[in-house]
């Protein structure tokens, strides 16, 4: 059995589940999320918990048993605290600014790039180099960042490109010049 599968998931005073077969909802203050489960999963509730079981004992349903009960803590976590990411611009002329729907990245590039702001998704940007995302749903939150960090990942040479927070680039040494 899988360890993190058989943990129960407390559930918050604030927090909502509810569940018919196999699809289960969960609502808080920050939002509502919505997941189906696969057949080999059960999901019971008692006493403010959440527990996650297996049907029968295949190589399958094993590995997804701790899987859906992560991604159902993420609900849980998302819509009762959200998740935040943070990202960093460290360049010369690297700047972020936050136009209604939309952010617009100056990178160095000839034109500046804009991006549309997914609608689960809040975005502030702080003393233009650094942009706090903040969002119910961890997947749509992590993929959107991911997407802002491609448009120039870090380059271990300089340093430059948009890093999370608390990221650490392994610097290299450039050339050493002729001897």
């Amino acid at each position: 059995m899988s360890r993190i599968g058989k943990l129960p998931i407390k559930i918050p005073a604030n927090v909502d589940v509810s569940f018919s077969g196999l699809d289960i909802t969960v609502k808080g203050k920050f939002g509502t999320l919505e997941n189906t489960i696969p057949d080999v999963l059960e999901i019971e509730q008692n006493e403010g918990n959440l527990i996650v079981s297996l049907q029968n004992q295949t190589r399958t349903a094993k590995a997804l048993h701790g899987l859906y009960r992560t991604l159902i803590n993420n609900m849980v976590i998302g819509v009762s605290e959200q998740f935040q990411v943070t990202l960093n611009l460290k360049g010369v002329g690297y700047r972020a600014a936050v136009q209604g729907n939309s952010i617009i990245l100056n990178l160095g590039y000839s034109h500046p790039v804009e991006m549309a702001i997914p609608e689960a998704i809040s975005a502030e940007v702080v003393q233009n180099t650094t942009i706090n995302l903040k969002g119910c749903d961890k997947e749509k939150l992590g993929l959107f960042a991911s997407q802002i960090r491609s448009w120039r990942p870090p380059e271990p040479y300089k340093g430059k490109g948009i890093m999370y927070q608390g990221e650490v680039v392994a610097r290299k040494a450039g050339k050493s010049g002729k001897k």
